[in-house]
């Protein structure tokens, strides 16, 4: 019997990371791969959508970032006892490829890799390169990017994959867009992990800013923050518009494919979904992001006519209300934006990383411009 091929996936802690993770291993568990997932308790937390057949290994990783002296003192103790693991996991299995998707708590799965010449590769969600997966773009047989084009080291060339989306985004990718018009309309606010207090801030009063013949027909889902979650609950209430106020929305395929308008982060996966089930946004890049990398995402569904990007310095409540109201009033510039993100989309994202996933497996010599054979 032929032994069963093993992908290890080293992925961090934050959905961004987490979930095009999760769409490779679903690919590669339909082709007959055992995978294991290799990442520290932090991502643990975003690992019950994955398939229950990927074997999860909890390792011990550490950021240089958050933390006092002391923490950040044991970092690199705990970034070696990591390391220590993962060799020891990888000479136990002997892992056909390992794939790393940024975040400090792949650093363990990667160096065990490159330490051991496992063939190895990384994906880079954002137009930047995280700065793990800037350490090791040297140190891998090839990179993939999920956003085009990639700010990559001289001497380091990217293959353009896209970033890979959930089963649940697939299911409904090319969802049949409903413009708006004189009836029920949504509209989708997310928020992400981090910096979503000045969309709780600024959204809401700009939704109730639009003309009442428009406002009564919209009804509202917004993914906010726990600590900011009664406060927009209540001022939606006051203001008599139909809203669903959660952290975080198990359902967000339903909901964006429902959507008339999306109101986002722009987040690689955030963005990735967009353009795979088609619907027009606003967006707002993380003013705080490494690099900056939020508008370097989104900067291709504003030139493609797919979205209006808004930097956090100019956010204010009647601009917003003005750009809002400008989507909603022109249901065919509104559709041409929803065709327009289509036209970014890439939902065979996950089977194109899959198929590079099989050549470095069977010893390819990977080269950009050129599809594994």
């Amino acid at each position: 019997m032929d032994r069963q091929r093993l992908l290890v996936i080293a992925a961090g802690g934050t959905g961004g990371h987490m979930f095009p993770a999760q769409s490779l291993a679903e690919e590669m568990l339909a082709r007959g791969w055992r995978v294991k997932l290799s990442t520290d308790p932090r991502g643990a937390r975003y690992t019950q959508g994955f398939p229950h057949t990927v074997e999860i290994d909890q390792i011990s990783s550490a950021t240089f970032a958050r933390g006092g002296l002391a923490a950040k003192a044991l970092a690199p103790f705990r970034i070696l006892g990591g390391v220590c693991a993962a060799i020891a996991g990888m000479v136990r299995d002997r892992p056909d490829v390992v794939v790393g998707f940024g975040g400090y708590p792949s650093i363990p799965a990667l160096s065990a890799a490159w330490l051991l010449r496992r063939p190895r590769m990384i994906h880079e969600q954002n137009g930047i390169l995280g700065k793990v997966n800037k350490l090791f773009a040297k140190r891998v047989d090839a990179m993939a990017c999920g956003t085009w084009p990639t700010d990559l080291p001289e001497g380091v060339e990217g293959f353009h994959t896209g970033n890979p989306v959930r089963a649940a985004i697939l299911e409904r990718a090319q969802a049949s867009y409903i413009p708006p018009g004189d009836y029920p309309m949504s509209i989708l606010v997310m928020g992400g992990s981090q910096g979503a207090r000045i969309l709780s801030d600024v959204v809401p009063p700009a939704i109730a800013g639009l003309p009442m013949n428009v406002l009564e027909n919209i009804r509202v889902s917004h993914q906010a923050r726990g600590e900011d979650h009664e406060r927009v609950a209540k001022y939606y209430e006051d203001h008599n518009i139909d809203a669903d106020v959660q952290p975080f929305f198990q359902d967000v395929p339903r909901r964006m494919s429902e959507a008339q308008l999306v109101i986002s982060r722009a987040g690689a996966s955030s963005i990735a979904d967009l353009t795979v089930i088609g619907r027009p946004a606003i967006l707002v890049p993380y003013a705080l992001a490494t690099g900056d990398h939020q508008s370097a995402n989104a900067r291709g569904m504003a030139e493609a006519g797919a979205a209006l990007v808004v930097p956090e310095s100019d956010l204010h409540v009647e601009p917003l209300t003005a750009a809002i109201h400008d989507i909603l009033n022109q249901p065919d510039t509104a559709r041409q934006m929803s065709a327009a993100a289509l036209g970014l989309g890439k939902p065979d994202a996950a089977r194109e990383l899959a198929a590079m996933v099989e050549a470095l497996a069977d010893g390819q010599h990977l080269q950009p411009g050129k599809d594994p054979e």
